[in-house]
């Protein structure tokens, strides 16, 4: 109890201290600057909100009009995810449309520290309940979920927060908005800042910002904290939820194996079709380093013939049936390639982890929603048009690749996400040979900061997720090469991937586990 009270009185002085907005340390966020002096001159425009000036509760639960919120979510006992999963259902039944998730991180806890680690997040959404209905709501999701009275900050099966109510500043006997400790919490304010963007264009973010009493909003508050630089340590790491484990892509690069059990794929067409010989190569994979095994029923590549639902599960079925039976697939992760939701449903029933989509919810809609309600992983790949439409003239023009296929891939990201696949269920895959041409992939290897910033003007969580690069063997390594025949580009297709690990690449989907495993892990070591 000592400790956890002096614990408290130093963290209240360095909030103080932010509060104040007198301290301002170097943001790793390159729009920081930009912000605080957009948030200045904003806090002169007419009509701008004044932060200073709280609002009344009478004419905040007067309103009828949708709100803007922020909720963040904590939980330390029993089956974490669960629990905010069925948390963020329930609000979603209590008329709480979520808009947009934070990354998922699993910190060390506070306060009280002799205590099991938390997950923590954070939701941006609307609701027509007022501040203290809304408190009233998200109480009884508490409950629900098994929440009782207990110590204060001790553990709990659900925790869950107003940080943000539209442009108020609310200050009664049950509830303080801004949530008063958010400047104290780097598992508040992490997933808090993922929920904004760099640009600073949007007119709520500005409102928000502005209710931090810093002149550079939430950005140097949590840049106060340690910012960026405190992600990926013992106090604070992201994460993703994967069955019942937790899943920290940035410890190393994760390497997946392709089995393919097409007649017409473009590498290994034929080779694993029957039952026997996938599995075979499954074992070979595992036995490689394989982290994950990627099964495609389908061929994606350029003008293939496109197979109905009920075509791919007869190819895919039996060998998925097998393969979760072999030992070796232990601690290993099975991924499902398709864009099919009937497909996804029958994969993930019988043993799949998560779900590889090519076309990012374009070619079968309903895929989102299955998934979501799956609760796994999602793959999601920028592609223009169809496997047999995506390298037309009209698929091909770009004027700048990496903007586009930041902007393009982040519409397949939002549609996800307002499909009920929370952000930190998602991975995102640049599309390398899908509608582009080998100029484009390149600018593309290189570029993947750029996409990753790119996507931090409108969402800062966006850019932190985790990306898949699928570039092995493919055709514009054999033009560079000189290489017609597929399985003879493994050596460039270790150069290319050493190139897009060092540039931000967090998985390598691969034909040659041996080599990519090797390639991942120089390439690690390099960066350390």
């Amino acid at each position: 109890m000592l400790h956890a009270k002096e614990t408290l009185r130093k963290m209240y002085s360095v909030a103080k201290g932010y509060y104040c907005g007198g301290l301002a340390a170097p943001s790793p966020f390159p729009a920081a600057l930009d912000l605080r002096h957009s948030l200045s001159s904003s806090r002169k425009a007419p009509g701008f909100v004044n932060p200073c000036r709280a609002r009344s509760y009478a004419h905040i639960a007067g309103r009828s009009a949708d709100q803007e919120i922020v909720i963040a979510l904590g939980s330390n006992v029993g089956d974490r995810i669960s629990s905010f999963d069925r948390a963020l259902r329930l609000m979603k039944d209590s008329g709480i449309k979520i808009t947009r998730h934070a990354c998922l991180y699993e910190t060390a806890p506070e306060y009280v520290t002799d205590q099991p680690r938390f997950l923590n997040s954070a939701v941006r959404g609307t609701t027509k309940l007022g501040p203290h209905d809304l408190l009233k709501k998200l109480k009884e999701i508490e409950r629900d979920i098994g929440r009782t009275a207990g110590i204060r900050y001790g553990p709990r099966p659900i925790d869950l927060d107003i940080l943000l109510y539209g442009d108020s500043q609310i200050s009664t006997e049950t509830l303080t908005v801004p949530h008063e400790r958010i400047h104290e919490r780097q598992f508040v304010l992490a997933p808090l800042v993922d929920l904004l963007g760099s640009s600073a264009d949007d007119p709520m973010e500005k409102s928000w910002h502005s209710l931090s009493k810093c002149s550079g909003g939430f950005f140097d508050v949590w840049n106060e904290l340690g910012g960026e630089s405190l992600t990926g340590t013992q106090g604070i790491k992201r994460v993703m939820a994967v069955g019942n484990r937790l899943l920290d892509w940035s410890e190393r690069t994760l390497v997946m194996g392709v089995l393919n059990l097409t007649p017409d794929s473009f590498s290994d067409g034929g080779k694993f079709q029957e039952v026997e010989a996938a599995v075979a190569q499954a074992k070979l994979l595992i036995s490689e380093g394989a982290d994950i095994i990627d099964i495609g029923a389908q061929s994606t590549r350029p003008s293939a013939t496109r197979l109905s639902a009920s075509e791919e599960l007869e190819r895919l079925v039996p060998v998925l049936d097998a393969i979760v039976k072999i030992p070796e697939m232990e601690g290993k992760l099975i991924s499902a390639d398709t864009f099919y939701g009937q497909v996804a449903a029958e994969a993930v029933k019988r043993g799949a982890t998560m779900i590889n989509d090519v076309s990012g919810g374009q070619l079968d809609p309903s895929i989102l929603e299955v998934v979501a309600e799956l609760g796994v992983p999602y793959v999601t790949m920028h592609m223009r048009g169809d496997p047999s439409t995506m390298q037309s003239e009209q698929n091909l023009q770009y004027d700048d690749v990496c903007k586009e296929v930041a902007s393009e891939l982040y519409t397949r990201l939002r549609e996800a996400e307002l499909s009920g696949i929370p952000l930190w269920r998602i991975v995102l895959d640049p599309g390398i040979g899908f509608s582009k041409k080998l100029r484009h992939n390149l600018e593309i290897i290189k570029g993947l900061g750029s996409i990753r910033k790119e996507m931090g003007k409108v969402s800062l969580g966006a850019s932190h997720v985790p990306i898949l690069l699928g570039l092995s063997r493919k055709s514009f390594l054999g033009e560079i090469c000189n290489r017609a025949d597929p399985v003879e580009r493994d050596a460039a297709t270790v150069a290319a991937n050493a190139a897009g690990i060092r540039n931000g690449a967090n998985i390598l989907r691969v034909h040659n586990v041996g080599y990519g495993v090797d390639a991942a892990k120089v390439s690690d070591a390099l960066r350390m």
